[in-house]
């Protein structure tokens, strides 16, 4: 999930993250890969602020908060 996230270009940054992300949080793991994604997206050029919202919409929409 953190390749797929950091693989993302201009355009494709903010689904990526939010794709794995929510697949993180589906099998139990967003709390675990939160930070890492979030480190992820910001190396690939989405501003801080922006990747922890993505992460938190898809915390909010697993019904889990990470």
């Amino acid at each position: 999930m953190i390749h797929f996230v950091l693989t993302a270009h201009e355009g494709q940054r903010n689904t990526r993250l939010f794709w794995a992300a929510c697949r993180a949080y589906e099998n139990g793991l967003g709390p675990d890969l939160a930070n890492a994604l979030i480190d992820a997206a910001i190396h690939t050029g989405l501003p801080e602020r922006e990747a922890r919202s993505t992460v938190a919409s898809a915390a909010r929409m697993s019904g889990r908060r990470g």
